[in-house]
C-alpha cells in the first residue's frame, strides 16, 4: 500500500519573497531598484499575479543570497498545487 503524501499548504513564492524583503528591512521599491526591475513587477510577484521566471529567479538569488533553484522550485510547487486544486473542483 503506497500512499502519496502532499503538503497541506504550499506557500506562494510571493509570500516568501515578502517575508525576505521584510526581514532585510527593504521595501518593494528598494528590491526593484536592486534588480533593475519595475516596482510593479515585484508587487505582482508578491500578489501572485506574476510568476517567477528563470531570469527573475537568478536575479532574486543574487540579491537575496539564495539559489535560483530555490525560487523556481517554490514557483513550480505552488503552481502545481493550484492546478491540482482546480482540477479537483472541476
Amino acid at each position: 500500500m503506497s500512499q502519496k503524501l502532499v503538503p497541506a499548504r504550499v506557500p506562494s513564492p510571493g509570500r516568501i519573497l515578502s517575508r525576505e524583503i521584510e526581514a532585510r528591512g527593504w521595501t518593494q521599491k528598494e528590491l526593484a531598484e536592486i534588480l533593475g526591475r519595475p516596482v510593479q513587477t515585484i508587487n505582482e510577484i508578491i500578489r501572485g499575479s506574476k510568476q517567477i521566471t528563470p531570469e527573475t529567479a537568478i536575479e532574486l538569488s543574487q540579491a537575496l543570497g539564495t539559489t535560483p533553484e530555490f525560487w523556481t522550485n517554490l514557483e513550480a510547487k505552488y503552481r502545481l498545487r493550484i492546478a491540482g486544486k482546480e482540477k479537483r473542483t472541476t
